[in-house]
């Protein structure tokens, strides 16, 4: 998932200088294949007892493994390896190891003959309700505007930053009744990734992920607590989560219905806290993206928070309206694009296709409204891809699906379910003919590559949803396994989860808080091989090949960064899985 390749100028020599050393165990023991270390690649969380649970093993001649009680020779479990195959995105000659049948909860670890034991790994009913938690409380930890308190985030608790209420309207975003140099209060709001400005377009697929989870699961996250300050009202959690970044899309509304494409520095902020960043900030440019972004994720909004009227007062029928304003500014503004002010070095999201952005937002408000005019607007593509931020046309098809038994007789519901059959098939067929039995390919390993897995997952589940093909479910947890190491280099890309975890994204406040460990349940970009950083980083890759194109270093900023976007399809993934593996 490219982010336009704004992060080629995000870096001031002071940031480039904070660069760490690389650790020993990015530089060394993942510099290829030979390493025994690397032999046997596992979910290194675990597994729900029902699910789909596979291992990868390099090849060796071996034909069997076992299921030994970690740390013992007790052997829980037998079975066949497969046959040797070789993966194009890391050049690796490999087999599986199918255990899907041993349910028996537990500690394990897989065991072949010759090869150094695997990772530990458990088997739980609840597995994956901590991960899920905490992936949610990274959008707490990364709030704008309010201080996070030890009551809340234990030693991560942190100063509040950039306050938002004094934004100065842009050149390029000015109009007759906001000028230049207007100001304009724009609080709240989820820091985007590993820099501290916000992007309307890159909060409209995160937000919206989030709202899916819960309204593909609302009795699940009715009962999480994540230990935020709005924890224990009559609302979830995830939706109370929600509503911060929710509450400062609303303020990004010009009054005349256009939505400004980000609130920014005019340059990144080096590796400070938040309250050490630049209290100078902007509203930028409105575009036809953001403004129809904001359409489909206030309309969804609109429906999902009309049961929690009391909660939030008139919030419901506010964001319907707003909703209608920005379609009815992107109708008359269909074609303006974001193009970067000369003074502006700060991220992108520029997107010159916004067919798919029009596409979602008519499908959210027809849903919401059951207005067919809506619907007749839609015009959705043709093909189902997978979701990233420039690419958002399967979110219609998501929402549609979802209500396709309450839509007006205008909605053609077999289109609507074959989309997201033919995607959900599409995907299966690349798992049962790749190597590592996942759908990643050679040419996903792109920036964010761990969020094309989790979102290919995501999808995946949408077709176990629709009609309720095993393989689906079981192809979705293939990639939520290899997210956690069932991967090239052996390691979690989650932190705080499995036996190798990342240890230096590169994210300002985790590199300039002074403590170790990063906040636990942050999902980091992966494998790509653009190491369009590597200038900057005082060792190199040890690796081109796609899969294994990797560095643990915060100057590593293709393969360790994080951002809201990445964060939400685990959220949803993992959540999905603790239900539906039944």
């Amino acid at each position: 998932m490219l982010r336009g390749f704004f992060y080629l100028t995000r870096f001031s020599m002071k940031a480039a200088a904070a660069c760490l050393s690389v650790s020993l165990v990015a530089g060394i023991a993942f510099a290829g294949e030979a390493d025994p270390a690397l032999a046997i690649r596992v979910n290194q969380l675990g597994f729900m007892p029902l699910a789909h649970k596979v291992a990868v093993v390099s090849a060796s001649g071996a034909t069997a493994f076992s299921i030994v009680r970690a740390g013992t020779s007790k052997v829980v479990y037998s079975g066949k390896l497969s046959a040797a195959a070789t993966w194009e995105a890391s050049g690796e000659s490999v087999q599986l190891a199918d255990f899907s049948a041993f349910q028996r909860t537990g500690d394990y670890q897989v065991r072949v003959t010759g090869l150094p034991d695997s990772p530990r790994f458990g088997v739980r009913t609840d597995q994956y309700a901590q991960l899920n938690q905490s992936a949610l409380r990274y959008y707490y930890l990364n709030r704008a505007s309010i201080a996070v308190s030890k009551q809340f985030a234990g030693k991560y608790a942190r100063a509040a930053g950039h306050p938002d209420d004094r934004v100065i309207v842009h050149a390029s975003a000015a109009t007759a009744t906001r000028p230049e140099g207007t100001v304009i209060a724009s609080p709240k709001g989820w820091y985007d990734a590993g820099d501290y400005n916000k992007y309307i377009v890159n909060s409209g697929i995160s937000t919206y992920t989030l709202l899916a989870a819960y309204e593909h699961f609302p009795d699940y996250y009715r009962k999480q607590s994540s230990n935020i300050p709005e924890s224990g009202d009559a609302v979830p959690d995830v939706l109370n989560e929600a509503m911060w970044n929710l509450a400062w899309m609303l303020t990004m509304q010009d009054e005349d219905g256009g939505v400004y494409h980000k609130l920014t520095n005019k340059l990144f902020d080096g590796m400070v806290m938040p309250e050490q960043g630049s209290v100078e900030r902007y509203v930028v440019q409105k575009t036809t993206a953001a403004t129809l972004d904001f359409a489909a994720v206030m309309a969804t909004a609109s429906r999902i928070y009309r049961q929690y009227d009391s909660a939030f007062p008139g919030f419901s029928a506010r964001a319907l309206k707003s909703a209608e304003r920005a379609w009815q500014w992107a109708q008359a503004n269909p074609g303006v694009l974001y193009r970067q002010p000369a003074d502006v070095k700060t991220g992108e999201y520029a997107d010159r296709n916004v067919s798919d952005e029009l596409a979602w937002a008519a499908a959210e408000l027809y849903i919401t409204t059951k207005n067919d005019s809506y619907y007749q607007a839609m015009r959705l593509p043709q093909v189902s891809t997978v979701p990233s931020w420039s690419d958002v046309g399967s979110l219609a098809w998501i929402s549609l699906s979802q209500h396709r038994s309450n839509l007006t007789a205008t909605a053609d519901r077999q289109l609507i379910a074959t989309h997201i059959d033919q995607l959900a098939s599409t995907l299966l067929d690349r798992t049962e003919k790749s190597a590592y039995n996942v759908a990643m390919q050679t040419a996903d390993f792109v920036w964010g590559s761990n969020a094309v897995a989790l979102n290919q997952a995501m999808m995946l589940i949408q077709g176990y949803r629709l009609n309720a093909r095993r393989e689906y479910l079981d192809a979705a947890q293939s990639l939520f396994d290899y997210v956690l190491g069932r991967n090239a280099i052996n390691r979690s890309f989650v932190t705080g989860y499995g036996s190798m975890q990342p240890m230096h994204p590169h994210h300002r406040i985790s590199q300039a808080d002074g403590i170790v460990e990063p906040a636990p349940g942050m999902l980091i970009g992966g494998p790509t091989a653009l190491q369009i950083d590597a200038r900057e980083c005082k060792v190199p890759y040890p690796s081109k090949v796609p899969a294994k194109s990797y560095l643990d270093d915060v100057c590593s900023y293709t393969t360790t960064e994080v951002a809201i976007n990445w964060n939400a399809p685990l959220v949803y993934v993992s959540g999905a899985l603790q239900v539906l593996t039944r």
